[in-house]
């Protein structure tokens, strides 16, 4: 018997959505090994002939990714007249035949008694017309982006005359405490462009840049002004013009959750109170304000905030005054500098009305706006289209480290876990979603595996060789340390001496392996094989085969790559992958 309780199919979502403007893409999920094949039965619905239902030619589904308890299945189909009816011919492994659709279940009709082996139309699942304009699009450009985070106030200090009083002398051994300041600025993003460039960066995201107190500027006295420690609008239009010149896009941090206690808006509340023209642009409980100290960033207040810091309240954005505020500044550093893209601090925590409006706000500017949502889980409700184009894949993060680094996982729960994060998303979505191993909130990846340079080689190969566009986080090039914030805020290493060559030669290899094998890794489709400790994925894409293997057993992995090109590869002799080693293959696959 089915287990018919595992069998899931939801139309117009992740399960059946426009991939092009005349490609539907059809998911559906049924338990782990217990279906032998599915057919999908669709037509247009009106298409009638004699009172009979012409239908096209059923499509066999293709057996997709698993989890470790179900199997997804998936077909591609096209309508002439951009509309469907469509339902699932089910076949268990014990021969028995089932008909899905809208109604449920129902047992197929015997075709041999004079029908056409159809149900009814209304137990169809529908895809009542192609709309373009609700079609997730997703920019182009990104999924060419190789990204590369930058700290400001941490990468580079080009103009000690804008210093804070008390900056620190550069130094990139030292453990920085919170409040710390080292003088990074724009100048030295500037100054060190043809680095990224030599690199293979294309794409630069930026922390906070926009003026406010700390070193972090997630806490906004005004975003309409660079931190003057950072530079000026000139050195930012400067900053934007020359990395367009080299192929790189910009991306800024914008942080609409909260704003920092020093803006003119909450001083504002502070000295007048409920009768302040701010009062209802955030959320206060009770009058007078009032706040208790805990600890450093632990307090007890009468308005909220982001987390329980006094000094971000947070801003209602249910406001339509707040809404236009922010609006204003979103399009402002389009329209006046061409940035490229925004990254969303604390995105889930803002309402989905403001983030639709905000798309259609940056997307009349820029149809190409790229739109980054910080996000640590699973983010359906933002994905439609309408909100974000991608989170920062954090989802993704926590399982290769577990696997590689912190061994917590099987290789096995390491798959499942990636491929139930797939299945929750479209496969555009996934294209534009944000691959990363650490970040200024998140330990550095060095650190987190033990100094083990062959494990991050591992964990940076797996992750460039998924769908995602990657990210590398300053410094990792060089092999830079760092425990949790603010250990991972370190200045950057310049010194040539102290560098590490070979790292920043694997990852420019790296990058530039990603970069010409884009295609299959974008749209390839996936295959995965575990062999203990051993994991291989393979992507197939027009008759050309990519397969990576990673050994993180104890043990040399035997392997035969006879008549295929070894094209990326470490600790791989004479097909014997070494522990801790990988190897990138490239074949023609067998027709």
């Amino acid at each position: 018997m089915m287990n018919l309780s595992a069998i899931y199919h939801r139309p117009e979502s992740e399960y059946a959505y426009l991939y092009t403007a005349s490609e539907m893409r059809v998911r559906i999920r049924t338990a782990l090994n217990d279906i032998a094949k599915i057919v999908v039965v669709y037509g247009d619905p009106y298409d009638f002939s004699n009172g009979v239902w012409q239908k096209e030619a059923d499509i066999e589904m293709m057996r997709g990714l698993a989890t470790e308890t179900h199997q997804y299945w998936e077909a591609k189909l096209q309508a002439p007249h951009n509309r469907l009816n469509y339902g699932f011919n089910i076949t268990g492994l014990d021969g028995e035949e089932l008909f899905f659709g809208d109604q449920g279940f129902e047992p197929l009709i015997d075709e041999t008694a004079g029908s056409d082996g159809l149900m009814g139309s209304n137990a169809y699942f529908k895809m009542p017309y192609f709309q373009e304009i609700d079609r997730f699009k997703a920019p182009e450009w990104v999924k060419e982006t190789i990204w590369y985070q930058i700290f400001p106030e941490r990468f580079a200090n080009g103009d000690p005359s804008n210093d804070n009083e008390g900056t620190l002398p550069w130094d990139p051994e030292a453990h920085p405490t919170r409040e710390a300041f080292y003088g990074g600025d724009l100048r030295g993003v500037i100054d060190h462009l043809d680095h990224l460039v030599d690199l293979g960066i294309n794409g630069i995201y930026f922390n906070p840049i926009f003026e406010a107190p700390t070193n972090h500027k997630y806490d906004t006295r005004n975003y309409l002004e660079i931190d003057p420690h950072f530079g000026t609008k000139a050195d930012f239009k400067e900053l934007v013009d020359k990395a367009h010149a080299r192929g790189i896009k910009v991306m800024l941090d914008a942080v609409f959750n909260h704003i920092g206690d020093e803006s003119p808006e909450w001083l504002d509340v502070l000295e007048n109170g409920e009768n302040s023209k701010y009062a209802d642009w955030f959320h206060i409980h009770s009058w007078p304000i009032t706040t208790t100290p805990k600890s450093e960033y632990d307090d007890n207040s009468n308005y909220e905030t982001f987390a329980f810091t006094r000094h971000m309240p947070k801003l209602n954005t249910a406001n339509p005054e707040v809404q236009d505020y922010l609006l204003d500044i979103s399009t402002y550093w389009i329209r006046e500098f061409g940035i490229d893209a925004w990254r969303i601090d604390v995105a889930n925590e803002v309402d989905h009305h403001f983030w639709k409006r905000f798309y259609k706000a940056v997307t009349a500017i820029d149809p190409d706006f790229y739109i980054l949502g910080e996000i640590w889980t699973s983010a359906q409700s933002w994905l439609n289209g309408d909100e974000f184009n991608g989170v920062m894949n954090y989802a993704f993060t926590g399982s290769i480290i577990d696997y590689f680094a912190n061994r917590k996982i099987s290789a096995d729960k390491l798959v499942s876990n990636l491929n139930a994060q797939l299945m929750l998303n479209r496969d555009q979505t996934n294209q534009m979603m944000y691959n990363l191993l650490d970040s200024h909130d998140a330990p550095r990846v060095l650190s987190l595996a033990n100094g083990d340079k062959d494990i991050v080689k591992q964990m940076y190969a797996f992750m460039f060789l998924q769908q995602g566009t990657p990210d590398i986080y300053y410094g990792s090039e060089y092999a830079v340390t760092g425990g949790n914030d603010p250990d991972n805020r370190k200045p950057m290493e310049w010194r040539p001496e102290k560098q590490d060559h070979d790292m920043y030669a694997f990852m420019k290899a790296l990058i530039q392996l990603r970069k010409d094998q884009l295609a299959v890794l974008v749209d390839g489709d996936l295959a995965w094989q575990i062999e203990g400790d051993v994991v291989s994925l393979t992507r197939c894409l027009s008759g050309k085969r990519l397969t990576a293997v990673f050994n993180a057993s104890e043990v040399a992995y035997e392997m035969l790559t006879v008549g295929s090109q070894v094209i990326f590869a470490n600790h791989f002799n004479d097909g014997n992958l070494e522990p801790k080693g990988f190897v990138v293959i490239l074949e023609s696959e067998v027709i």
